[in-house]
């Protein structure tokens, strides 16, 4: 699979936590197919890879950059 485009940024602790999850599903549901964003947090966002495999199963891939212990970084791209 050729590399994916990066549009976005997102650092997910400057987002309210009640909007978190839906802001980030909103950016990636805005991405053409090849685009991608890279969300950074500082802890593991799993519970949102979870959601991720069960609300857009075959659509995305997950690739972490960084895996802490103070910052993750994760690549979230459209496919």
């Amino acid at each position: 699979m050729p590399q994916l485009k990066c549009v976005a940024k997102i650092y997910a602790p400057d987002l309210e936590p009640k909007i978190r999850h839906p802001k980030i599903i909103e950016t990636f549901d805005k991405l053409k197919p090849g685009e991608s964003f890279e969300l950074s947090n500082d802890h593991d966002p799993k519970p949102l890879h979870y959601q991720f495999m069960i609300e857009r199963e075959g659509a995305f891939k997950w690739e972490y950059l960084q895996t802490g212990p103070d910052k993750w970084r994760v690549i979230i791209g459209k496919i």
